[in-house]
């Protein structure tokens, strides 16, 4: 409508010839580009499987390597198991067991991987044969240079004392010397090889581990005798890291052998693999502690999966495979991983070699299609400039130049009329769609449809009462100015005016002069007679959401173009208006909806009283605080209306995990409360006590017993036992500190026994019975203590139930071994309060819900830091909070603000039945001290103070006796 086309062309025009040069390169180019990926793909697809071969291969290797380590010593543990009593099985002293030298000394000959030979005896003695083949061997046990075996022999004797020695043999098994050790002692018995092999005959295997003496890993192999003996040899495998070496015929590569607890075993890379230091001494590092983070991403269960993996570790991207390898023991694992680069370096330089050919061949024939194309597309290259002009919104560029192709200059005329029109359109949509406030969009609305369409103003109605009526939104002049409203009146659909029926008809309606219901509107025509022109405003399912009404006097509103110019216009500006409404209708529902469950939230529990909807209101007053503040650290802070909205918002929503949170556990009163307060319980085995002991009374009366002097002593019976439940339910309650002495007397109490006679395991439910099960059923009438820790108060925390380290929200709280732990005498042992450790880590989790449940809701990126805010409320500035350990350089000032309107209300709420508000006086001192100690932001307490938020909220929500006068000066001076 406002672009100005260019002048028809004279000059002799031609039909648009279809030129190939750029398709002819693209096709060049993806040809080529597809030859070398398929080379690519196929040379990739033949390394994986190669490399697939070849660690079958390396599995197959290893498990024969692994069965040349323990199939000698099995067997020839089962030949010794096998032999007569004598000379090793049967003897009962060390000369008798030295005869059997020559035979031991045959199993270091056939194989090289044992370490030791042994035989070890029920009444504690034992016999080792261990070959010394080194230097360093030798050194460790101080033997003789000529040494090349040792013997340790434990003999038990008779008087209790068992006679160690130590002896070195030549290479001839010649005695070289004998020594006693003073601080040796080894019972054989102790050992779990020795434990294992219960079974004649039977041949029993060890888990891997570290040979104390020579630190290296291997695998002891034990069989019971006939005889009151078990035959015991270790097979070391130190060879196998050698091994492993061998067979890493890829560069690169690396090779693990390791056990189903991801013990590692062996590796390339070093002799030994590393060990690690328990309190039970040396053990096998895990693979996670072996350094290596490709190792350590490898794990048993890996070996479900038939095809290799890839992972990333160490900066590189790896081919994996773990391979299961079944062996005497048990199952063992081999874990080997490539990196890819090396494995697929000749399918890259294939694929290169393949780009860069294409590559040479478009750069040759580039020149020449160039040229051509350059000679017969100059108009072209120009209208293809215009559509891209128009497509990043710039429509100040030069028109195309005239081309000698007809449908080129045609495409050209056409392109300059349009950028004009949607030039103007777009600018006029553009500034709809960017206005947010619903009453500004309104006034821009009828301005802007006004002034484009040459109207003097207009006006605007919108449907309410479900269509049924129309009421004045905005009456607003060409040039901006806001005109009054009050003329106007609402409109029924149903009246006869132009109006109602434009909307009835959907359709534009014109009109000369005053129309009924729209008389106000002959005041603004100073010259001329009035011209109205009105449009239907439809939204997208083409329900009518109200009219736009144009008035002119002396210029014509409704010729062709201007109409239908302002028909487009206006139903962008329906579907604008229609988009805010939308917008307001379900901001309006989400705070409903927000503060719905912010309210069943405070209604689950009296414990928490109307704490949601008291935080929001002191968060939003101190927000409002820092933003006035004219000097001090926040004088530069503000909001803008979506930061206002996040921060309200999870004002609202800092406890929504609460609604994860266990009933009983919030509202836990006594240490013994479940579902229930088992102290009724407690308190009837009391009962039943009371009864026995007046039980034992009449027995004894009956047998004839002095009824004075036993009726006293029932008397101090019941007294003690009265005694002892008040104690208990005195410690039930929670209000005292428990110091060792009274720990002391609860676990004496606990101690007494009474007796069962039903059985527990009866009416109980599944999950009850499952906890029970734990320990066999004892037979009936049993014993059992007044207070007790049962295995079956240990609830176990399942899978899913902790907070992994690497979890995504950077969670970092302790989380107790134990879902719960309902033991009698552990939860009467609380230190202080009545929540366990357990119970407190429930109750503490609800801010770790509120974070994952908000983080899973899909906020608009203005809200993205909702759950941030949230979740925030519990960290201290000092990094000592939780759930993330923050520091306040880590946190927002709305999650600090947050943070302090938690605290503030909590302490002086009154709708707690557990405790009664406390004064001001008295909840700025402690938050006083959480300044000081860092547990809160102290700038951010000093605004609290100076501003007078504290007393403003005070007036709105606390009780006229918690408000005292403060001194906040030395509140002030001491933060």
């Amino acid at each position: 409508m406002n672009g100005q086309a260019p002048a028809p062309s004279s000059r002799r025009r031609f039909a648009l010839s279809v030129y190939l040069s750029l398709l002819f390169s693209l096709v060049v180019f993806a040809a080529g580009a597809a030859v070398a990926w398929v080379d690519y793909l196929q040379a990739r697809e033949f390394a994986l499987k190669s490399a697939n071969e070849v660690f079958l291969q390396i599995g197959q290797s290893t498990r024969a390597s692994l069965a040349e380590i323990m199939q000698p010593a099995r067997s020839f543990a089962e030949l010794l198991a096998m032999q007569p009593p004598r000379p090793i099985a049967g003897a009962g002293n060390l000369q008798t067991r030295l005869e059997a030298l020559p035979l031991l000394a045959q199993a270091f000959a056939d194989t090289s991987a044992l370490e030791s030979v042994y035989c070890g005896y029920d009444d504690g003695s034992f016999f080792l044969l261990r070959l010394l083949d080194s230097a360093e061997e030798r050194s460790l046990y101080q033997a003789p240079p000529t040494a090349a075996y040792m013997v340790e022999s434990v003999e038990a004797e008779a008087i209790g004392a068992n006679k160690i020695q130590f002896l070195f043999l030549d290479d001839g098994l010649r005695e070289v010397e004998r020594r006693s050790p003073p601080d040796f002692s080894y019972d054989p018995r102790s050992r779990p090889w020795y434990q294992m092999a219960q079974v004649p005959g039977r041949r029993v295997l060890t888990e891997p581990y570290i040979f104390a003496a020579s630190g290296e890993p291997g695998i002891t192999i034990a069989v019971r005798t006939q005889g009151a003996s078990v035959i015991g040899i270790d097979a070391s495998l130190r060879g196998m890291s050698e091994r492993l070496a061998s067979l890493a015929r890829l560069p690169g590569m690396k090779i693990a052998l390791f056990d189903t607890h991801s013990q590692l075993l062996a590796q390339t890379g070093t002799q030994v693999p590393p060990a690690r230091r328990t309190a039970e001494g040396l053990s096998l590092a895990r693979l996670d502690d072996a350094g290596d983070p490709v190792l350590a991403q490898l794990k048993a269960g890996d070996a479900d999966q038939e095809a290799a993996r890839t992972i990333d570790a160490d900066g590189r991207a790896w081919n994996t495979v773990v391979l299961q390898l079944a062996t005497l023991r048990g199952p063992m694992y081999l874990g080997i991983a490539v990196p890819m680069r090396e494995l697929l370096g000749q399918a890259i330089s294939m694929r290169d070699r393949g780009l860069l050919a294409t590559a040479g061949v478009l750069l040759l024939a580039l020149p020449v299609t160039w040229f051509t194309a350059r000679r017969v597309a100059l108009s072209l290259r120009d209208i293809t400039r215009d559509a891209a002009d128009i497509c990043a919104f710039k429509f100040g560029g030069a028109p195309a130049r005239p081309s000698v192709v007809l449908e080129v200059d045609q495409l050209a005329e056409a392109m300059a009329m349009m950028r004009g029109t949607i030039r103007h359109f777009l600018e006029i949509a553009t500034s709809l769609a960017a206005e947010t406030n619903f009453k500004r969009l309104l006034h821009r609305v009828v301005q802007e449809t006004a002034s484009a369409s040459g109207a003097d103003g207009g006006l605007i109605y919108l449907s309410e009462d479900d269509g049924r009526r129309l009421v004045p939104a905005a009456f607003v002049r060409a040039d901006g100015e806001a005109l009054d409203l009050a003329p106007a009146q609402p409109q029924a659909i149903e009246d006869d005016g132009p109006l109602a029926w434009a909307i009835r008809s959907r359709r534009t309606v014109t009109q000369r002069g005053s129309a009924a219901g729209l008389h106000f509107l002959q005041d603004h025509a100073a010259e001329g007679r009035l011209g109205l022109v009105i449009i239907p405003l439809s939204d997208r399912s083409g329900e009518t959401v109200g009219a736009l009404v144009l008035y002119s006097t002396d210029r014509d509103a409704s010729a062709g173009a201007r109409l239908a110019f302002a028909e487009a216009l206006s139903q962008t500006a329906a579907i604008a208006i229609e988009t805010q409404r939308l917008l307001e209708a379900r901001k309006a529902l989400l705070d409903s909806f927000i503060q719905l469950v912010a309210g069943a939230i405070d209604a689950k529990s009296p414990y928490t009283g109307g704490h949601c909807q008291r935080v929001p209101e002191l968060t939003m007053m101190l927000a409002r605080a820092a933003c006035e503040a004219p000097a001090g650290p926040f004088k530069d802070f503000s909001l803008n209306e979506e930061e206002w909205e996040a921060l309200q918002i999870a004002s609202w929503l800092h406890d929504c995990g609460k609604v994860t949170t266990p009933e009983y556990v919030v509202d836990k009163a006594t240490k013994l409360e479940t579902l229930h307060d088992r102290i009724h319980e407690v308190r009837m085995r009391f009962e039943v006590l009371k009864r026995d002991a007046e039980l034992e009374y009449w027995k004894a009366v009956a047998e004839g017993g002095d009824r004075e002097t036993l009726r006293e002593a029932l008397a101090r019976t019941l007294a003690v036992l009265d005694e002892e439940f008040a104690f208990v339910a005195e410690c039930n309650q929670g209000g005292e500190t428990m110091d060792p002495a009274r720990l002391e007397w609860l676990r004496e109490i606990g101690a007494r026994t009474w007796l069962r006679t039903l059985d527990d395991r009866l009416g109980i439910s599944h999950e009850e019975r499952q906890r029970k099960e734990r320990v066999p059923p004892t037979p009936l009438p049993v014993a059992e203590r007044l207070l007790d820790d049962k295995p079956e108060h240990q609830i176990q925390r399942g899978e899913g139930n902790g907070i992994p380290e690497d979890n995504p929200w950077c969670f970092r709280m302790a989380v107790p071994e134990l879902k719960y732990n309902r033991g009698e005498l552990y939860n009467l042992s609380i230190g202080r309060g009545t929540l366990t450790d357990e119970e407190r880590y429930v109750i503490n989790h609800h801010i770790v819900q509120t974070i994952v449940m908000l983080s899973q809701l899909p906020f608009p990126r203005h809200l993205a830091a909702v759950p941030d805010l949230a979740g925030g409320h519990h960290e201290k500035m000092d990094g000592t909070g939780y759930p993330r350990q923050l520091r306040r350089e880590d946190m927002s000032v709305g999650a600090r603000i947050m943070a302090i309107a938690d605290i503030f209300e909590a302490l002086t709420a009154v709708d707690r039945p557990y405790k009664k508000g406390k004064t001001l006086t008295e909840a700025l001192r402690i938050m006083a001290a959480m300044a000081r100690e860092q547990h809160i932001d102290a700038d951010l307490f000093r605004l609290f103070l100076a501003s007078g938020v504290y007393r403003q909220y005070a007036e709105r929500f606390l009780r006229p006796e918690q408000i005292d006068a403060v001194d906040i000066e030395q509140y002030l001076t001491e933060t």
